[in-house]
């Protein structure tokens, strides 16, 4: 997978503030909900921030909305997302990138990303949404995924769904690790 992740900073800058004020929250209050500094929002918000997706989990769970709609570009009627395109965002624990692919509606609940992956450290996510579920279909490499009570090795082809609202991880055992990930939010 080609080139250095690339934070879609004007999006999140929008969309940040957008439901920042849709709940009613200060930045001083969110960053307190968050465990997210309020240097780091507002520079967030001003579009010049380049956040980690842990920074970004942390928000969205703050906020009590998706991952997804703090970084999803503006929707069209066709879109086309080509291989090392898209909204791409990193992790501050592991060589571990998350690019939206398209986010759910009101009507379909559901995200649906491509993950890229590198053996060395470990992506340790914390709990998302409430009664959130993750769906990981491996394209090519190997992972190890699920749960902390048990994770499992998956090859290409393999299906994994658990709870995304526990603590879980995500680990490439070999190098171009790349899989489908699919979230659902009640």
């Amino acid at each position: 997978m080609p080139g250095e992740p690339a934070a879609p900073s004007a999006s999140i800058a929008a969309a940040l503030r957008r439901e920042r004020e849709r709940s009613g929250v200060s930045l001083t209050e969110l960053a307190a909900r968050a465990g997210v500094a309020e240097s780091t929002l507002l520079e967030l918000e001003a579009g010049s921030g380049n956040p980690s997706v842990e920074t970004l989990w942390a928000i969205g769970v703050a906020l009590g909305v998706p991952f997804s709609r703090l970084v999803e570009p503006t929707a069209d009627d066709f879109r086309v997302i080509r291989a090392g395109q898209g909204p791409r965002v990193g992790s501050e624990q592991a060589d571990f990138t998350g690019t939206l692919l398209s986010a759910g509606t009101s009507q379909a609940r559901r995200d649906i990303y491509l993950i890229e992956l590198e053996p060395g450290a470990v992506r340790e996510a914390d709990g998302h949404t409430p009664h959130s579920v993750e769906h990981v279909v491996v394209a090519a490499g190997r992972l190890r995924v699920g749960p902390e009570t048990g994770v499992v090795d998956l090859g290409p082809g393999d299906y994994a769904t658990f709870a995304g609202d526990t603590p879980h991880r995500y680990e490439a055992l070999v190098a171009g690790t790349f899989a489908v990930l699919v979230m659902e939010h009640p």
